[in-house]
This record gives structure tokens, C-alpha cells and sequence, in this order.
């Protein structure tokens, strides 16, 4: 059986969990996103940064192909006509070392040392060549053992003359090859089946560690490639995410506070009711009251069932305190009142024959009871008499005293529910100026056991009597407890001896079985079997 403590915390549950929901996918979709963007942001530097240093060295190297015929003019022309021009531009060319002519494979003329007679095969074993070439080696003359580019162009046929121009990779280094970190660990410069780096020098293997990530780009200009290592794009990003901790959890936060103020109203007890009566859930009941003096049917009270079809059945004593709780109350009367007009058809249509509808002192401020009781009641002119029962425990505070006098006009009786349960019984009395009191099952089922209870509804019953209000007991359930209201004067009994509450729709039927009730026998008293 529900409660509405239970479905209050199954509600705070659900909205609890789907704050949760909301801030752990908002923890993954914050981290994931900037982890992509990260690491694409990681990808394209490097990319650029590979990409900018291919165009760096085709810049440097542009120039000395723009040399080549001005140079290659000069082989074979003796060293001390052309020294002074080529050291000229091994200055305006400030990334050259040297500058050296070669004829018939003989570097005869260098910018440095000037005239000279070295086998150039000595010191280079894979030059002179017929084809213009780019290599990385080592210095055999000016710096021994340094790395150096170097750019040939041939100048004859058999390619045995020509021209070496010497550039220094360390300036190369300083300008070009610095790895920027994290992102860059090192820049490595591939020539043939040769590579350089600043920390390695020149291999013949391109020596990498177990967890480097390599990029190459190879430029569209010369023979050569530029490689960066790096620890990869997505490490990085992930090395990085910690910092996106605190965005990430201020983004979790807000939007959890989002979704716990978005599903106050969705996922709530309250959206359960406003469902239910959008959605025609809730049954009218109604329990039967019988006039012992007539021995008649003489009126109903309705009564609300609710199977909902998400939950199952649910308790009046669950739902209606929450809606009274949270302001709910006054549409599951409006719902009431429209349903039980739109079914009048299944109560004899008799003046004499009242139907009572519980409201709440809430629902009798600035006239909203006035209004909803002439739009749904009198608008439809039912021929049946109104009873609108409000219950002792309620406060009184919210009862609009003229809005009562203007109900009384109309011809609305008013009915105080549970009498003699809550703190004020004198104080309605006199404000309210009821037409009927309902004395409370718990003082009925006390009738023959308790003394006190008893006691304090033969005070109800004479107070009733003494101030000329009809008196109604509830839960009359045994024929002893009839016996002794009819006894004292009680007009009017409702309980489970005469009818449990039933659909609106079987009232016609349990109405022509009959309603008499229950009668002395010998001394005995034998209730109507219905």
C-alpha cells in the first residue's frame, strides 16, 4: 500500500537521481568536448608547426637554387678571380658555412679557405654526382665532425664539377629546429636515408622512444622531411583535462540545480494529480446515508478513487493530504463537482435528496469555492440538494465568512466533517453556522466500549439537538451502534452496516434492492442484507 511519505521520497528519489544523471553526463559531455577540442587544438599545432618549419627551410634553401646558374658560372674560372665573389655571397647568404667550386672532382676553390686541391670524393664519398643533390654529413675541414647540409649542383654533363654549398644545421637549429614542449619533444630533419636532430646528431636510423608519437610532412620543393615527436595529441589533451575540473564541476552544478528546479513540476506527486484529472484517472464513489425515520435513501456523499495507471491503486488518505499540502486540493474539487454533475443522472432527481462533497477552508478564500460551485453546480440547475462538508481540522483562517452567508442564500447547506476531532469544535459553531454536524467514526466505534468517546457523543448529539443542526454519524457498522444513535436522536446514519462506498453507476442498483434500515427483532436488532 502506498503512503504519502513513500511516494514523496520515491518522487525526491527519482528527481535526486536525474540531478545525478545530469551532472555525471554533464561531467562526460564537458570533459569529452573539451578533450576533443583539446586534442584537435594539439593536432593542429603540431600540424602548423611541422608545416611552418618544411616552409622555414624551403625559404632558406630557395635562394641557393636561385644561385645555382650565377654559381655554377663560376667553375672552372681560377680561385683567385672568383674567391672574393663567392665569399660575397656565402655572406648574403647568412645560413651558408661555405661556399666551394669543384672541377673534375677536385674542390680547388672554397669561401673560406680560398685555393685548395682536395679529391671532393675524400671527404664526400657520395659526391660529385650528375644530378643535384641534398645530403646530410659531417664537416671534414672547417669544423670537423659537425653536421651540415649540404646542397650540390652540378655544372658539367658527368656532373664531376659543380658547385658544394656547406649550410650549418646549428643555425639551422637555433632558428627552425627549437621543439617547442609539450607539444614538440624534438624536430628531426630526414635527407635520403639520413636524419638529424639536435639531440641525436646525424643517424642513419631514425631512433625513437616507445611512447614518442611521430608527424612528417615532406616538403614539395626539395628532397627532405621534417619529423616531430611528440607524446601525441591525445595525451596531451588528457594531460590537460584536469584543468577543465573546475568548469566542468561549476557547469554539473548549474545545470543539476537546472534540472532539479525544471522537475519540481514534472516529476512530481502533484504533475501525478494533474494527470490524473487531465486524464479522467480518478472515480467518483459514493456512500449511501440512510433517514432512520423514513427508513430511505435520503442523500450520498461522494468520494474519489484513484487507479493510477502508473503507480496503481492509491489511497484517498495518500493523495488528498498531499494535494491539501501543496495548494491541490481546489482542482480535484472542481474535477468533483463537474463529475458528479455530469453523472447527476444516477441519483433521484428529488430536492429532498442531498449530495455532499467534501472542500477545504483553503478553497472558501476570495470567493474561489463562490465561483467554482456557480460554474459547475448551478449553471447545470440539478435538481438534488448540496451539501458541501468542510472538516473540523482544517483552519479556519481561510474561510471567507460573507462567501459562507452568500452559499447559505443560494441554498447550499454546509456540513461540519468530523466533529469533535479537532481543537475549535465551538469556535465553527459559531462562525460557520453549519446546517449539519457529522459526528466522527472514531466516536461511533466507541459506542458500547469506550466511556469516554461515549460520553462526548451523547455532548455532540445534545449539542446538535439543542442548537437545532441535523446530526449525521459515520461508520455505523455494527447494528448495535444503529440502534443506539437511532435511540438518541441521530436522524441520519452512513457505514459499512447499510453500504460500502460504490461507483457512481451501481448506485441505481444497490438503490432498488433496497435501503431500509436495520430493524429490532425480538429485542434484537437485524440489519437489511443489501
Amino acid at each position: 500500500m502506498h503512503t504519502a511519505q513513500n511516494l514523496i521520497k520515491g518522487y525526491r528519489r527519482k528527481r535526486v537521481i536525474v540531478c545525478l544523471l545530469v551532472a555525471v553526463v554533464t561531467l562526460l559531455l564537458t570533459f569529452g568536448l573539451r578533450f576533443i577540442s583539446q586534442r584537435d587544438l594539439n593536432q593542429h599545432q603540431i600540424d602548423a608547426y611541422a608545416r611552418h618549419t618544411v616552409e622555414s627551410l624551403d625559404k632558406i634553401l630557395l635562394p641557393l637554387a636561385g644561385k645555382q646558374h650565377e654559381l655554377t658560372r663560376l667553375v672552372g674560372q681560377p680561385c683567385e678571380r672568383v674567391h672574393l665573389p663567392i665569399r660575397k655571397q656565402a655572406a648574403a647568404l647568412q645560413t651558408l658555412r661555405s661556399i666551394a667550386l669543384v672541377k673534375s672532382g677536385i674542390l680547388y676553390c672554397s669561401s673560406v679557405f680560398g685555393e685548395r686541391d682536395v679529391v671532393l670524393r675524400q671527404r664526400q664519398p657520395s659526391l660529385p654526382d650528375p644530378q643535384p643533390q641534398l645530403l646530410l654529413s659531417t664537416d671534414q675541414s672547417l669544423i670537423k665532425g659537425s653536421p651540415i647540409l649540404i646542397q650540390w649542383y652540378p655544372a658539367s654533363q658527368d656532373g664531376e664539377d659543380g658547385v658544394m654549398l656547406t649550410i650549418n644545421i646549428h643555425l639551422l637549429s637555433s632558428l627552425l629546429l627549437e621543439p617547442q614542449k609539450p607539444q614538440i619533444e624534438r624536430v628531426i630533419v630526414s635527407v635520403g636515408n639520413r636524419f638529424y636532430s639536435e639531440s641525436q646528431g646525424i643517424s642513419d636510423t631514425l631512433q625513437l622512444t616507445g611512447d614518442e608519437d611521430v608527424e612528417t610532412r615532406r616538403s614539395m620543393l626539395f628532397p627532405f622531411s621534417i619529423s616531430v615527436t611528440t607524446p601525441g595529441a591525445a595525451m596531451l589533451a588528457l594531460e590537460e583535462l584536469p584543468a577543465q575540473a573546475p568548469l566542468a564541476v561549476i557547469l554539473a552544478l548549474l545545470l543539476s540545480a537546472v534540472a532539479w528546479i525544471a522537475t519540481a513540476g514534472r516529476m512530481s506527486f502533484t504533475r501525478e494529480i494533474a494527470l490524473g484529472i487531465e486524464r479522467r484517472e480518478f472515480e467518483l464513489y459514493c456512500q449511501p446515508q440512510l433517514d432512520t425515520r423514513t427508513g430511505q435513501c435520503c442523500g450520498v456523499e461522494i468520494l474519489l478513487r484513484w487507479n493510477n495507471p502508473r503507480l496503481g491503486r492509491i489511497s484517498p488518505d495518500v493523495f488528498i493530504p498531499v494535494a491539501e499540502r501543496e495548494n491541490f486540493i481546489a482542482p480535484l474539487t472542481r474535477y468533483v463537482l463537474s463529475e458528479t454533475v455530469r453523472q447527476i443522472g444516477y441519483f433521484p432527481p428529488n430536492p429532498q435528496f442531498h449530495i455532499s462533497i467534501n472542500v477545504t477552508s483553503s478553497h472558501f478564500l476570495h470567493g474561489v469555492l463562490l465561483r467554482d460551485v456557480s460554474q459547475y453546480w448551478f449553471a447545470a440547475r440539478p435538481q438534488q440538494q448540496l451539501v458541501l462538508e468542510i472538516t473540523e481540522r482544517d483552519d479556519l483562517q481561510g474561510v471567507d465568512y460573507p462567501l459562507v452567508r452568500e452559499l447559505h442564500r443560494k441554498g447550499v447547506r454546509l456540513a461540519i466533517d468530523d466533529f469533535g476531532t479537532g481543537n475549535s469544535a465551538l469556535s465553527w459553531l459559531e462562525q460557520l453556522h453549519p446546517d449539519i454536524l457529522k459526528i466522527d467514526k472514531s466516536f461511533t466505534n466507541a459506542i458500547g466500549t469506550d466511556a469516554v468517546n461515549s460520553t462526548v457523543t451523547d455532548i455532540i448529539i445534545a449539542l446538535g439537538q439543542r442548537l437545532n443542526i441535523e446530526l449525521i454519524a459515520e461508520g455505523v457498522e455494527t447494528p448495535q451502534q444503529a440502534h443506539y444513535l437511532r435511540r438518541h436522536g441521530v436522524p441520519v446514519l452512513q457505514g459499512y452496516l447499510y453500504a460500502k462506498p460504490m461507483p457512481l453507476a451501481e448506485f441505481p442498483r444497490w438503490l432498488a434492492g433496497g435501503s431500509l434500515p436495520p430493524k429490532e427483532h425480538n429485542g434484537r436488532v437485524v440489519p437489511v442484507i443489501l
